[in-house]
């Protein structure tokens, strides 16, 4: 017999509770397993029978629900809850997700659209559960010394040089340290490495990748999709059209990157500077994410709620800020942006936009055509930063996890 989706409904009036319980009776595959009428009662139960959703009313008068999420979040992690509420201020939203929330249902709902809701968050929980089974199964079977170091280059905010940095980055590993790197251009739509290198996607791209991987191309074979730069760097493209990016699948994405890892010393992946699916992803993978910020106030901003959201997923420990253009004069110091962000900066990378879009423009990272410069020796310092912090890898696998929550499905 399939399973059944286990669910608790916790809410302080019964009458809810008891219609939530009636229209859920009437669906083959979920089974309500029990009750609570609060918070701490919500708790207590979960623990025992640690149910696979949870319905919480965000407001109960002893604890409320994005209280008791928390909670459960640290004690009943493989419980997903699903947030109701009379309330869909944006506020409300964003408290739930940052409490663990897996999905928002604004009352009054509709019985599909509960049990779509219910269904959808029990099937990506599973998934993300059977792959981090598959992951470190695959850990467990390899020599980890042998997994190359996944280097996400993110920032929440377009504009503040991250594809620059990351495709320099990539440059100065390869040819001033000597590593075997691979580049993957993950913004899919509109993705820049391509004109950096000045390099043509042809029929070799992310988007020709995945589907022939999904129908079983052989794991080795994934390199014959990426082009050799002059500096020696492997480039796995964007596809060279947006409408392309549909052929993409977040799943796709990571089993890429899995197997790129295996062949190379260093790889490092310009992400795209949103939050979906994909990006999680990746980010679950990377050893490093590089989070790269400006003295703009809105890049501040966003990187600020940025770190709050990768507090919550417990990407924390992974991140590195990086300061680009540290050196300009907007008003706002170094460490004014500490402040207000509550953490220190990492790495800093000082302006140089005469030397950056020359470069640019001629298809040729500044690491190569301007070696001398302020700017190269910057991202040089920051290479070997990265590549130096490799060995103490698996010194970090055996340390305390820490605890990963999800972001909403974005539909």
């Amino acid at each position: 017999m399939a399973h059944r989706i286990q669910v608790m409904i916790v809410d302080d009036i019964s009458e809810t509770r008891d219609h939530l319980a009636k229209l859920l009776g009437f669906e083959s595959d979920i089974e309500v397993v029990g009750t609570a009428a609060s918070g701490a009662e919500a708790i207590e139960q979960a623990a025992s029978l640690v149910p696979d959703v949870i319905l919480m009313d965000i407001n109960m008068p002893d604890m409320d629900g994005i209280t008791a999420t928390e909670r459960l979040s640290a004690q009943v992690p493989s419980a997903a809850v699903v947030m109701m509420s009379v309330q869909g201020e944006a506020d409300y939203l964003r408290r739930s997700m940052l409490a663990g929330a897996r999905e928002f249902l604004v009352k009054p709902f509709s019985s599909d659209e509960l049990t779509a809701s219910i269904r959808q968050v029990y099937s990506r929980e599973k998934d993300k559960a059977d792959r981090a089974a598959v992951v470190a199964q695959v850990a467990r079977a390899s020599d980890p010394t042998h997994a190359g170091q996944v280097v996400a280059v993110f920032s929440p905010k377009g504009g503040v040089g991250r594809t620059t940095i990351a495709v320099n980055l990539a440059v100065a590993a390869a040819s001033e340290l000597g590593k075997k790197v691979t580049l993957v251009d993950a913004s899919f739509q509109f993705g820049d490495v391509a004109v950096l290198l000045n390099l043509n996607p042809k029929d070799k791209s992310m988007a020709e990748l995945v589907p022939e991987l999904e129908q079983g191309l052989d794991p080795e074979s994934v390199e014959k999709f990426t082009l050799t730069h002059s500096s020696g760097i492997r480039v796995l493209l964007a596809p060279p059209s947006p409408e392309m990016a549909e052929l993409i699948t977040p799943a796709g994405v990571k089993h890429v990157i899995d197997i790129l890892r295996q062949h190379s010393e260093l790889v490092v992946v310009d992400c795209a500077a949103w939050f979906n699916d994909t990006l999680l992803g990746i980010l679950d993978l990377a050893d490093v994410v590089l989070t790269v910020l400006t003295l703009e106030i809105t890049s501040i901003k966003n990187t600020r709620l940025f770190l709050e959201v990768a507090d919550q997923l417990g990407y924390s420990h992974k991140i590195r800020l990086v300061l680009n253009r540290a050196d300009t004069t907007l008003g706002i110091r170094v460490a004014d942006v500490e402040h207000s962000i509550g953490r220190k900066v990492d790495h800093t990378i000082v302006s140089d936009g005469r030397a950056v879009v020359y470069a640019l423009n001629r298809g040729v990272p500044f690491v190569l055509s301007n070696r001398e410069s302020q700017v190269s020796q910057d991202v040089l310092r920051l290479a070997t930063s990265i590549v130096g912090g490799q060995e103490s890898r698996a010194e970090d696998a055996h340390k305390a996890p820490q605890k990963g929550k999800s972001l909403f499905a974005w539909r």
